[in-house]
């Protein structure tokens, strides 16, 4: 896009090369527009980009590392021949400004103000990593034999104290060495483990199919084994079970509920002792025809009622109350149309 730019310009018929130099200097304008509009001040407005994480002090928002601002840069200062530069930007989350400027000593950027940094940094020895050998003791060891000697002794000790760990590490690579050994070894064991996995697949689609389930089934047990072998499944009754259990309990229990009185048999075998009496009854009564009238107690007179009731009254010393209860379902034939024609 910069070759389009500088292309298709516009020059008025009063342009002047020789007076005004270029368009810019012929409108009287900056080549970088309005960032130079700080330019008297030793100002310049650059596009910044953050180099390391930091917390905003103003809305104590975390600011990530690339995070790119407008920053005002100006030089502060020299470290030797380098120039320091501050830059100073808002932040995008709040009201607050940054500052930070460059730091040539330990090729760092310093925050001023407006911000802390998110320590993230390590020292390399407390990490135990080589440390880099600085500039003058580089000198040191190349200008100064008897401190060459000293750093050698140095080296030595640290040499001895490492020894151990290095030979063990030595004869743990050694172990892996035959690659071609291992790759088989290791091949042949994945077969083997492969085809273990493939039966049991095999099973489990089975126990699957047999059952209709979808879900994933774990591998045996023994203590599922032993759980397994303590339970006892009973088959449930079928429907004609079912009927006989209920036909038997019915032809168990009691037609009548029993009463306090005791008036009322309550065993089956009395029930059906009643039963029997009504139907010799009935049959004497079919015996006899259809001539004679039906088998209705008569009201008693005045004058035999007390006969009668007296009667009654010694029937009742000589019958317990099961006798009066069965004579109350036998019709009585003393007072029938019968007994006069005799």
């Amino acid at each position: 896009m910069g070759e389009r730019k500088g292309t298709n310009k516009y020059y008025p018929p009063d342009f002047d090369p020789a007076k005004h130099g270029s368009l810019n200097g012929y409108h009287k304008t900056h080549a970088l527009r309005e960032r130079a509009r700080k330019l008297s001040q030793g100002i310049l407005i650059i596009r910044f980009e953050m180099p390391y994480n930091i917390w905003c002090e103003g809305c104590k928002n975390h600011i990530g590392m690339g995070v790119r601002y407008n920053a005002e840069k100006k030089k502060v200062g020299n470290y030797f021949t380098t120039p320091i530069y501050r830059f100073r930007m808002k932040c995008h989350l709040c009201v607050n400004y940054i500052e930070m400027q460059t730091d040539p000593a330990a090729c760092d950027y310093v925050i001023v103000s407006g911000a802390s940094r998110k320590e993230e940094r390590w020292d390399m020895a407390d990490n135990e990593q080589i440390l880099t050998t600085e500039r003058e003791e580089k000198e040191k060891l190349e200008t100064d034999a008897m401190f060459k000697l000293d750093h050698g002794g140095k080296d030595k000790e640290k040499l001895n104290k490492a020894l151990p760990s290095l030979i063990e590490l030595q004869d743990h690579q050694a172990a892996w060495k035959d690659d071609f050994q291992l790759n088989s070894a290791l091949r042949s064991k994945f077969r083997t483990e492969k085809k273990v996995m493939v039966e049991k697949e095999e099973k489990d689609d089975a126990v699957r199919m047999r059952t209709n389930l979808s879900i994933p089934l774990l591998p045996e047990r023994a203590e599922d084994k032993r759980l397994a072998a303590l339970l006892s499944f009973q088959t449930p009754e079928s429907y004609d079970d079912k009927q006989r259990s209920k036909r038997q309990e019915i032809s168990t229990r009691s037609w009548f509920n029993s009463t306090s009185g005791g008036t009322t048999a309550t065993t089956p075998g009395g029930l059906l002792h009643k039963l029997g009496l009504q139907g010799k009854e009935a049959a004497v009564a079919k015996a006899l025809g259809p001539s004679h009238a039906p088998l209705i107690r008569r009201k008693s007179d005045p004058q035999e009622a007390p006969s009668s009731s007296s009667s009654r009254e010694v029937a009742g010393t000589e019958q317990d109350t099961s006798a009066t209860s069965l004579s109350s379902l036998v019709p009585n034939y003393s007072d029938s149309d019968s007994d006069h024609g005799h």
